[in-house]
């Protein structure tokens, strides 16, 4: 397969260090002068500017010092957001609890959803009867959660381990900005991160060639 090379290739990383020489397939090198000052125009815009210094702040003041929570915590002080979502997964209902005493303590309004919201069942969307046997058979609703935080007029959502895809339409169809606090992960303790450091490990059969 002649698959293009791009960043996820690169072993010199200039553009992060900008002191020595890119490589042939370098996408900064290739990008056009029309899409770099496209892009640079879109950071002129409010909200965009100002999430990119308030991120670039909290990210020289507290490196290696603030937990991911505190960031988020700061984060949104700092943009003056009033009203959070919470979109979680039932299975982290206790912790979005403690997240939310944590975010009202520092005087934020929370609202939240939980994935099974509007409950209805798998098969009604084309699950089949035999993919709901370990799982359960009642679906979980993240365009609803998004529906609803978007109704409450949230400011700003908290994902907290939604399911791989479920997360993705939560995104997709959100008002506000999200990030990510908990990215689900049911074998490692919700720390994905973990397969990766262990791949060539215990993981090894991550990197075996998939027929």
């Amino acid at each position: 397969m002649n698959e293009r090379k791009s960043c996820i290739d690169c072993g010199v990383l200039n553009c992060h260090t900008r002191d020595k020489e890119y490589p042939d397939f370098c996408l900064t090198t290739g990008l056009t002068k029309e899409m770099a000052e496209k892009v640079r125009r879109l950071y002129e815009e409010e909200e965009n500017n100002k999430v990119s210094v308030i991120s670039a702040q909290i990210e020289n003041e507290f490196y290696q010092k603030y937990t991911r929570v505190e960031e988020v915590v700061e984060f949104a002080r700092r943009m003056e957001y009033k009203k959070i979502g919470i979109a979680t997964c039932v299975g982290l209902i206790e912790e979005s609890r403690i997240l939310a005493r944590i975010l009202r303590k520092n005087g934020f309004e929370v609202y939240g959803t939980v994935c099974k919201i509007g409950s209805f069942l798998k098969t009604e969307v084309g699950v089949s009867d035999e993919d709901i046997t370990r799982t359960g058979a009642v679906m979980c609703n993240p365009i609803m959660q998004a529906e609803v935080l978007n109704e409450a007029e949230t400011d700003f959502n908290v994902v907290m381990g939604l399911c791989v895809g479920h997360d993705s339409l939560f995104y997709k169809y959100s008002k506000a900005l999200v990030t990510t606090l908990v990215a689900k992960d049911r074998v490692l303790a919700h720390n994905p991160a973990g397969a990766l450091y262990q791949a060539k490990a215990y993981y090894k059969k991550l990197l075996e060639e998939q027929k």
